[in-house]
């Protein structure tokens, strides 16, 4: 899902030398008007027909890309599904414990789409502590009566993402536990990817760092709908980085 640091996750993936991870390549909806076109799409990365500058010279032990939820695949998991399971096709499940981190990360993001506070140009990661300073001094104003609805709609997504590749083999990584214990996670996800472990690194800067009171405009108005909930731990669920 969005903002759920998968830029983050795949610049760590890409800094292997037997990587190549190649984006959201189902950006572009072209890419996925049916299931023939996302068919047609993954054959032509698993053929090794797809060329970024994610591509390596050296042997690649891991060639993938980056999927959101909404660009396609849930609309044809069934298809995607036996593709995967057919070609031997792995899937990283990149997950975030707390939505309502992600709900904050997502309004911010789309802020920052229309402001463009950074010289007029829309970052959805940033490179420099300066640069995530800025973006993260916008406080976005969370729709209090559509919040909770909101979070259960994300919850019951993921659990359906999860459920349609069930058969696949599959590894689900938490955000959280990958900000919390970075070396322990990445090397789990280079044993599932069968690769020689390295050091993985990624030049990104972290924007949003503070307690989630201190992100937010409305905290008041979000902490009292939010307590006596099912989601009550997202409000005090926070971490370093």
């Amino acid at each position: 899902m969005q903002r759920s640091g998968s830029g983050w996750f795949e610049t760590l993936l890409n800094s292997h030398i037997n990587v190549s991870s190649n984006g959201e390549i189902f950006g572009l909806r072209d890419r996925r008007i049916n299931s023939s076109s996302v068919l047609e799409t993954l054959d032509r990365v698993y053929n090794l027909d797809w060329f970024t500058s994610a591509s390596k010279n050296e042997c690649s032990a891991a060639i993938g890309f980056k999927w959101m939820l909404n660009q396609g695949v849930m609309q044809f998991h069934k298809d995607i599904a036996e593709y995967f399971n057919k070609n031997g096709v792995s899937a990283i499940f990149l997950l975030r414990k707390n939505l309502l981190r992600r709900m904050i990360s997502l309004l911010a993001n789309v802020f920052d789409k229309d402001v463009k506070p950074l010289n007029g140009t829309h970052k959805s990661h940033v490179h420099s502590p300066a640069e995530a300073q800025i973006l993260a001094e916008y406080k976005p104003t969370v729709n209090i009566t559509q919040l909770i609805s909101t979070l259960k709609q994300d919850d019951q997504k993921i659990a359906m993402a999860v459920e349609y590749f069930k058969t696949t083999r599959h590894i689900i990584i938490y955000y959280e536990d990958l900000v919390k214990n970075r070396t322990k996670k990445l090397r789990e996800v280079q044993e599932f990817l069968r690769l020689p472990y390295r050091e993985l690194t990624s030049g990104q800067v972290k924007i949003h760092t503070k307690p989630l009171s201190e992100q937010v405009a409305n905290w008041d108005d979000v902490e009292k709908a939010v307590k006596r909930t099912s989601y009550e731990t997202f409000l005090h669920s926070d971490y370093t980085m």
